[in-house]
């Protein structure tokens, strides 16, 4: 059974590490380019001045690049995130969001790019919102895509 984004939106929300951590994922887009993911700074997900804990923001943003991608490129390609750097640029409260996009148009030039077993490292960067649209952090995330080896063996022989 192949997952729809609507499936794994209400997954990935009732996921353990993310139901506790006051991580929603609001959607995935049908196409897989796009991602809406909150995070409800409640008593768990503070931190010791009452604002949102870093490492919460920092986990609201960290597999969403790598499975857009991955559920683009499909099941041909290994994908990764490899590297993850957070900006904080003002205390969070309330509810914090984040948009992920990840173009047709980039998915296909980065399998263009891994095409025979390249191995290929992108940045994809997004910003965390406050409920006013006040921009709250800046993360980049570095994203692994490889050509699996038997797709690049199969070709060549």
């Amino acid at each position: 059974m192949r997952i729809t984004p609507r499936r794994l939106a209400v997954g990935m929300s009732l996921w353990i590490p993310n139901l506790f951590s006051g991580i929603r994922v609001r959607r995935f887009s049908p196409d897989w380019t796009h991602a809406t993911v909150e995070l409800h700074v409640n008593v768990f997900t503070r931190n010791y001045v009452k604002t949102a804990f870093g490492g919460s923001m920092s986990a609201m943003t960290d597999p969403y690049f790598f499975m857009l991608v991955m559920h683009q490129l499909g099941r041909d390609y290994v994908v990764w995130d490899t590297r993850g750097e957070i900006e904080f640029l003002k205390p969070g409260r309330g509810v914090l969001t984040a948009e992920f996009s990840v173009p047709k148009e980039r998915a296909a030039d980065i399998r263009e790019r891994a095409h025979g077993g390249a191995k290929v490292l992108e940045w994809f960067e997004t910003e965390i919102t406050d409920r006013h649209g006040d921009v709250v952090a800046r993360v980049r995330r570095e994203v692994y895509v490889r050509e699996k080896k038997r797709v690049t063996a199969a070709r060549d022989t």
